[in-house]
């Protein structure tokens, strides 16, 4: 573990974040490629994915609170989520991205901005 402490801890929230919306958004979306499998088994699948996202999650938001404020924590995890999602559905789902998906995520990261800029 000594590994983990040379690591500043913006990095390694930013890391354990992406690793967590990985995890998340393929047990809310991966099943949607297998749509003849029942819904329990869907639902069941998808909290054993999700146990692995709340290993990484919770662990990220605890590290980084404090360097963070909650506000950028949460911001910091919708950017990633949705960048996550956007080369999820692109890759695994085939879906193209259109012009509207990457306006109104622009948006989202110039909101970004102004949540982080220290006014």
């Amino acid at each position: 573990m000594d590994f983990f402490k040379n690591i500043p801890v913006p990095v390694l929230t930013v890391l354990l974040l992406m690793l967590s919306n990985i995890f998340m958004t393929f047990a809310w979306y991966g099943h949607l490629r297998y749509k003849g499998l029942a819904l329990p088994v869907v639902i069941l699948t998808s909290w054993g994915i999700a146990f692995f996202e709340y290993l990484l999650q919770v662990p990220a938001n605890r590290l980084g609170y404090g360097h963070f404020s909650a506000a950028e924590l949460k911001t910091l995890q919708e950017i990633i989520s949705l960048t996550v999602f956007m080369l999820f559905s692109t890759l695994w789902l085939g879906e193209g991205l259109r012009w509207n998906h990457i306006l109104g995520f622009a948006l989202i990261v110039l909101a970004a901005w102004v949540i982080f800029k220290k006014w």
